[in-house]
Protein backbone atom coordinates (compact mmCIF):
# COMPACT_ATOMS: atom_id res chain seq x y z
CA UNK A 1 0.00 0.00 0.00
CA UNK A 2 1.64 3.09 -0.99
CA UNK A 3 1.96 5.97 1.59
CA UNK A 4 -0.25 8.46 0.82
CA UNK A 5 -0.78 12.23 2.14
CA UNK A 6 -4.37 12.04 3.59
CA UNK A 7 -4.96 15.83 2.11
CA UNK A 8 -4.15 15.02 -1.27
CA UNK A 9 -5.37 11.36 -1.47
CA UNK A 10 -9.08 13.60 -1.05
CA UNK A 11 -9.05 13.76 -4.12
CA UNK A 12 -5.81 11.90 -5.88
CA UNK A 13 -5.78 12.19 -9.56
CA UNK A 14 -8.76 14.33 -11.16
CA UNK A 15 -9.93 14.34 -14.40
CA UNK A 16 -9.18 17.66 -16.34
CA UNK A 17 -10.91 20.49 -15.91
CA UNK A 18 -12.36 20.40 -19.28
CA UNK A 19 -13.56 16.72 -19.05
CA UNK A 20 -15.89 18.41 -15.80
CA UNK A 21 -16.50 22.06 -16.44
CA UNK A 22 -18.27 24.19 -18.90
CA UNK A 23 -20.03 27.48 -18.69
CA UNK A 24 -21.32 28.30 -15.01
CA UNK A 25 -25.02 29.23 -14.57
CA UNK A 26 -26.12 30.75 -11.04
CA UNK A 27 -29.15 30.72 -9.38
CA UNK A 28 -30.97 27.56 -7.27
CA UNK A 29 -32.58 26.68 -10.34
CA UNK A 30 -31.99 23.21 -11.28
CA UNK A 31 -30.14 23.46 -15.09
CA UNK A 32 -30.13 20.09 -16.17
CA UNK A 33 -29.35 20.57 -20.10
CA UNK A 34 -25.98 22.86 -18.92
CA UNK A 35 -22.78 20.15 -19.83
CA UNK A 36 -21.51 20.73 -16.50
CA UNK A 37 -21.07 17.71 -13.41
CA UNK A 38 -24.22 17.72 -10.47
CA UNK A 39 -23.44 17.30 -7.06
CA UNK A 40 -26.51 15.16 -5.81
CA UNK A 41 -27.61 14.49 -2.75
CA UNK A 42 -30.70 11.97 -2.04
CA UNK A 43 -32.07 10.82 0.83
CA UNK A 44 -34.33 7.75 3.07
CA UNK A 45 -37.33 8.04 4.04
CA UNK A 46 -37.39 10.26 6.88
CA UNK A 47 -33.52 9.66 6.67
CA UNK A 48 -34.19 6.35 8.07
CA UNK A 49 -30.62 4.69 8.75
CA UNK A 50 -31.64 1.42 6.61
CA UNK A 51 -28.49 2.04 4.35
CA UNK A 52 -26.22 1.30 7.79
CA UNK A 53 -26.95 -2.65 6.01
CA UNK A 54 -23.76 -3.59 3.83
CA UNK A 55 -26.02 -5.90 1.62
CA UNK A 56 -28.34 -2.38 0.84
CA UNK A 57 -24.97 -0.48 0.24
CA UNK A 58 -23.54 -3.03 -1.67
CA UNK A 59 -26.88 -3.48 -4.03
CA UNK A 60 -27.05 0.53 -4.54
CA UNK A 61 -23.87 0.55 -5.61
CA UNK A 62 -24.29 -2.40 -8.39
CA UNK A 63 -27.64 -0.46 -9.42
CA UNK A 64 -25.46 2.56 -9.90
CA UNK A 65 -23.42 1.13 -11.74
CA UNK A 66 -26.21 -0.65 -13.86
CA UNK A 67 -27.96 2.86 -14.53
CA UNK A 68 -24.85 4.72 -14.85
CA UNK A 69 -23.61 2.44 -17.79
CA UNK A 70 -27.80 2.83 -19.39
CA UNK A 71 -27.92 6.42 -19.57
CA UNK A 72 -24.53 6.75 -20.13
CA UNK A 73 -22.70 9.68 -17.75
CA UNK A 74 -19.85 9.40 -15.83
CA UNK A 75 -19.23 9.09 -12.09
CA UNK A 76 -16.67 11.20 -10.83
CA UNK A 77 -17.39 10.01 -7.04
CA UNK A 78 -20.41 8.77 -4.43
CA UNK A 79 -20.69 7.71 -0.82
CA UNK A 80 -23.10 5.59 0.70
CA UNK A 81 -24.11 7.03 4.21
CA UNK A 82 -26.72 5.05 6.53
CA UNK A 83 -29.57 7.72 5.67
CA UNK A 84 -28.49 9.63 2.22
CA UNK A 85 -26.43 9.05 -0.62
CA UNK A 86 -24.03 11.24 -2.39
CA UNK A 87 -23.13 11.95 -6.20
CA UNK A 88 -20.43 13.49 -8.22
CA UNK A 89 -21.83 12.77 -11.86
CA UNK A 90 -22.06 14.22 -15.15
CA UNK A 91 -25.45 15.06 -17.50
CA UNK A 92 -26.37 11.91 -19.34
CA UNK A 93 -25.68 10.98 -22.63
CA UNK A 94 -29.17 9.45 -22.97
CA UNK A 95 -31.97 11.55 -21.35
CA UNK A 96 -31.95 13.80 -18.75
CA UNK A 97 -30.16 13.62 -14.96
CA UNK A 98 -33.53 13.37 -12.97
CA UNK A 99 -34.42 10.72 -14.84
CA UNK A 100 -31.69 8.64 -14.50
CA UNK A 101 -31.40 9.38 -10.56
CA UNK A 102 -35.32 8.06 -10.74
CA UNK A 103 -34.43 4.93 -12.76
CA UNK A 104 -31.35 4.32 -9.76
CA UNK A 105 -34.20 5.24 -6.62
CA UNK A 106 -36.69 2.77 -8.52
CA UNK A 107 -33.68 -0.16 -9.26
CA UNK A 108 -32.82 0.27 -5.67
CA UNK A 109 -35.90 -0.01 -4.08
CA UNK A 110 -37.29 -3.02 -6.17
CA UNK A 111 -34.51 -4.57 -5.72
CA UNK A 112 -34.49 -3.93 -2.07
CA UNK A 113 -37.65 -5.53 -0.76
CA UNK A 114 -35.72 -8.89 -1.48
CA UNK A 115 -34.73 -8.30 1.98
CA UNK A 116 -37.77 -8.31 3.46
CA UNK A 117 -39.50 -10.81 1.35
CA UNK A 118 -42.36 -8.61 0.31
CA UNK A 119 -43.09 -6.96 -3.66
CA UNK A 120 -42.86 -3.37 -3.80
CA UNK A 121 -44.40 -1.17 -6.79
CA UNK A 122 -42.06 -0.10 -9.55
CA UNK A 123 -42.83 3.50 -9.86
CA UNK A 124 -43.68 4.90 -6.11
CA UNK A 125 -40.83 2.68 -4.87
CA UNK A 126 -42.97 1.62 -1.76
CA UNK A 127 -43.59 -1.88 -0.16
CA UNK A 128 -46.83 -3.64 -1.09
CA UNK A 129 -49.43 -3.29 1.24
CA UNK A 130 -48.12 -0.61 2.89
CA UNK A 131 -47.65 3.59 2.54
CA UNK A 132 -43.71 3.53 3.25
CA UNK A 133 -41.79 4.69 0.86
CA UNK A 134 -37.90 3.88 0.41
CA UNK A 135 -36.68 7.21 -0.37
CA UNK A 136 -37.69 10.87 0.31
CA UNK A 137 -39.54 12.15 -3.13
CA UNK A 138 -37.13 14.63 -3.88
CA UNK A 139 -33.30 15.04 -3.91
CA UNK A 140 -30.79 17.76 -4.33
CA UNK A 141 -29.25 18.78 -7.24
CA UNK A 142 -26.15 21.36 -7.24
CA UNK A 143 -24.57 22.26 -10.98
CA UNK A 144 -20.45 22.52 -10.12
CA UNK A 145 -19.57 26.15 -11.36
CA UNK A 146 -15.77 26.16 -11.24
CA UNK A 147 -13.03 23.05 -10.76
CA UNK A 148 -12.48 24.64 -7.46
CA UNK A 149 -15.97 23.66 -6.31
CA UNK A 150 -15.35 20.06 -7.87
CA UNK A 151 -12.64 19.46 -5.77
CA UNK A 152 -14.38 20.94 -2.85
CA UNK A 153 -17.40 18.84 -3.85
CA UNK A 154 -15.25 15.41 -4.19
CA UNK A 155 -13.41 15.99 -0.38
CA UNK A 156 -16.49 16.46 0.73
CA UNK A 157 -17.34 12.99 -0.98
CA UNK A 158 -14.56 11.89 0.75
CA UNK A 159 -14.81 13.45 4.44
CA UNK A 160 -18.40 12.98 5.41
CA UNK A 161 -17.77 9.25 6.70
CA UNK A 162 -15.25 10.40 9.29
CA UNK A 163 -16.96 13.87 10.04
CA UNK A 164 -20.40 11.54 10.96
CA UNK A 165 -17.83 9.77 13.14
CA UNK A 166 -18.56 6.36 11.15
CA UNK A 167 -14.70 5.59 10.37
CA UNK A 168 -11.68 7.47 11.47
CA UNK A 169 -10.02 7.08 8.08
CA UNK A 170 -11.40 7.96 4.48
CA UNK A 171 -10.40 4.76 3.43
CA UNK A 172 -11.84 2.79 6.26
CA UNK A 173 -15.13 3.58 4.78
CA UNK A 174 -16.18 0.98 2.25
CA UNK A 175 -18.91 2.67 0.36
CA UNK A 176 -17.42 5.64 -1.48
CA UNK A 177 -14.76 6.37 -4.20
CA UNK A 178 -11.66 7.51 -2.09
CA UNK A 179 -9.84 4.11 -2.80
CA UNK A 180 -10.23 4.27 -5.97
CA UNK A 181 -8.77 7.91 -5.91
CA UNK A 182 -6.06 6.76 -2.93
CA UNK A 183 -5.02 3.61 -4.40
CA UNK A 184 -6.60 3.64 -8.41
CA UNK A 185 -9.03 0.23 -6.68
CA UNK A 186 -11.91 -1.13 -9.22
CA UNK A 187 -14.57 -0.58 -7.20
CA UNK A 188 -18.47 -1.74 -8.04
CA UNK A 189 -18.67 1.76 -10.09
CA UNK A 190 -16.26 2.94 -13.05
CA UNK A 191 -14.98 6.52 -11.96
CA UNK A 192 -14.12 8.97 -14.16
CA UNK A 193 -10.36 9.30 -13.14
CA UNK A 194 -6.55 9.38 -14.83
CA UNK A 195 -6.22 6.10 -13.37
CA UNK A 196 -8.80 5.07 -15.43
CA UNK A 197 -7.85 6.63 -18.61
CA UNK A 198 -4.84 5.09 -18.30
CA UNK A 199 -6.09 1.69 -18.21
CA UNK A 200 -8.43 2.38 -20.75
CA UNK A 201 -4.84 3.58 -22.67
CA UNK A 202 -3.55 -0.14 -21.71
CA UNK A 203 -1.21 1.54 -19.09
CA UNK A 204 -0.49 0.46 -15.49
CA UNK A 205 -1.84 3.12 -13.12
CA UNK A 206 1.24 4.86 -11.68
CA UNK A 207 0.39 5.61 -7.73
CA UNK A 208 1.36 8.57 -5.72
CA UNK A 209 4.76 8.00 -3.58
CA UNK A 210 4.35 10.37 -0.64
CA UNK A 211 5.86 9.84 2.94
Amino acid sequence: MPHICLQLADVGVLPRRSDTLCGMPYGLKRYQQSKQCHFVTFSRYRRQPRLRDGRLCDLLLKCLERVRRKYRFRAYGYVVMPEHVHLLVSEPEVEVLATAIQALKISVARRAVSYRNAPTSANSGQMSGTSVPFWQKRYYDHNVRNYESFVGKLRYIHRNPVKRGSVEKPEDWKWSSFRHYAAAEIGPVEIESQWTADRRGGRTPKLLQIR
